[in-house]
């Protein structure tokens, strides 16, 4: 009976992500290097694959590794990739050369994020972000996509925040339609409630739409790159990416300067507001 379930649950799974990924049983099993009658077996539960063929079928399917580790346990598997904790010596290298590439970003904001948007390491050019944020939106762990979109957080200074938000919230829907997940789909929903509902104009950019951050400076037009680990064999790695803001214009990027050399000179009154 054990072993029935276990066939059952693994061809469910697979079922669920080849329909997810809109593929035929003859598309998926071609990329993965078997027959549709093998697939087709599997899905229905009469068959049980290797774990050889259960990690191409992962592969084919685009999973990620948190969701292969997933399949294969499913599968009566042992997890083929590591989860190790970013303060694991085996993740040192990795740390070093993150803090390497924010040091190298100043004077422009870059963060390194995992999964919900949760930072784990930040420049000090990020202080632009928390300006007069709400002490709520700034206690461990912050959540930056939380801090970004919040009326207390920086969604009052964000002048395009429908443009804006709007850009960030189809980026997460798209993650969700890729990588099914309750926990994200509320996230959506919360961060949605944010953003004002009005309709796009003729001018909107889409994808390439700068944010335009107001601040104690004046006003700051800043683009966002995403860098992923692509080759990461350990979950904890894979699920990080490092986000890194750059100026839109030349005036940006003189203001960031001028915040840089002010927070190195200390040239901030009691309140911690620049000096006039």
């Amino acid at each position: 009976m054990s072993s029935t379930i276990e066939r059952s649950g693994v061809g469910a799974e697979l079922s669920r992500w080849r329909r997810a990924r809109r593929l035929s049983q003859l598309e998926l099993s071609t990329l993965a290097g078997t027959t549709q009658r093998h697939l087709s077996f599997i899905e229905s539960g009469r068959s049980q694959p290797g774990r050889p063929l259960v990690i191409r079928l992962a592969e084919s399917l685009g999973l990620t590794l948190r969701e292969r580790n997933d399949l294969l346990t499913v599968a009566g598997y042992a997890p083929m990739f590591a989860e190790s904790g970013l303060d694991e010596s085996a993740l040192r290298p990795v740390r070093v050369a993150l803090e390497q590439i924010l040091h190298g970003h100043m004077p422009y904001p870059a963060l390194v994020i995992a999964p919900y948007g949760r930072v784990v390491a930040a420049n000090d050019a990020v202080e632009v972000f928390t300006e007069d944020a709400s002490p709520e939106l700034l206690a461990p762990p912050v959540n930056m996509l939380r801090l970004m979109l919040h009326p207390d957080g920086m969604g009052r200074r964000v002048r395009n925040l429908n443009e804006w938000g709007r850009h960030v919230i189809e980026n997460l829907r798209a993650r969700a339609r890729r990588s099914p997940d309750p926990r994200l789909d509320a996230f959506v929903a919360e961060l949605a409630e944010y953003v004002p509902q009005t309709p796009v104009g003729p001018g909107h950019l889409g994808f390439s739409v700068p944010m335009r951050l107001a601040s104690a400076d004046g006003e700051l037009r800043l683009i966002t790159t995403l860098t992923s680990f692509a080759t990461a064999t350990d979950i904890t790695l894979a699920e990080l990416h490092l986000e890194a803001f750059l100026p839109a214009d030349e005036t940006t990027a003189e203001l960031l300067r001028i915040r840089a050399e002010r927070r190195r000179t200390g040239k901030h009154d009691h309140q911690g507001h620049p000096r006039q």
